[in-house]
């Protein structure tokens, strides 16, 4: 008897798996696309663009959503004119110290120490030198932001880490650790 299930276990089995199998008449294909996708050259020109050689520019003047722009320039004169701004664009509540505090230790610290005095662990194993203490600096939020936002010297330029909202919070940590020192 078991003998008889077992073979009529298998027929079953076997008529499941060959009956599905038409070599006469292939499948169809759903959004064929997908599964035979035609291959583009990194960089190729393309007909998806105007000119077919470059993606399409914003528009002259434009500026994504959210976004303040930064009119200070980059250069000396920018740095100096930046020291002039003693208010930071934030309010009081907007400005988060807890937050600000946490930037500083991820982004600033390993540099200029966790007190601002310049001495952080990169200072320390001599990897940079002259990293300057906050008290010996004559700064405001304004050049601070602005130090932040394009860099000076060693330091490079943190805008691709920070918002702008972080850089202006981070800032005015610095000038409470300045004020501390």
């Amino acid at each position: 008897m078991k003998k008889v299930y077992t073979l009529a276990v298998l027929m079953g089995l076997s008529s499941l798996l060959f009956s599905c199998q038409d070599k006469l008449k292939p499948n169809y294909q759903f959004f064929p696309n997908m599964y035979e996708s035609a291959g583009y050259e990194t960089y190729s020109e393309s007909g998806a663009f105007k000119n077919g050689k470059e993606g399409q520019l914003p528009v002259q003047g434009s500026i994504k959503r959210g976004f303040v722009p930064y009119e200070i320039p980059n250069t000396p004169a920018g740095y100096l004119a930046s020291k002039s701004i003693t208010t930071s664009p934030l309010d009081s509540t907007a400005v988060d110290s807890e937050k600000a505090k946490e930037l500083f230790e991820i982004y600033c610290a390993i540099c200029h120490g966790e007190k601002g005095d310049g001495k952080g662990n990169l200072s320390k194993r001599e990897k940079f030198l002259g990293v300057p203490s906050y008290a010996d600096r004559d700064v405001s939020i304004g050049s601070i932001y602005h130090v932040e936002t394009y860099g000076l010297n060693a330091m490079g330029s943190h805008a691709n880490q920070l918002s702008q909202t972080e850089r202006w919070q981070v800032a005015a940590y610095v000038l409470k650790l300045k004020s501390e020192l």
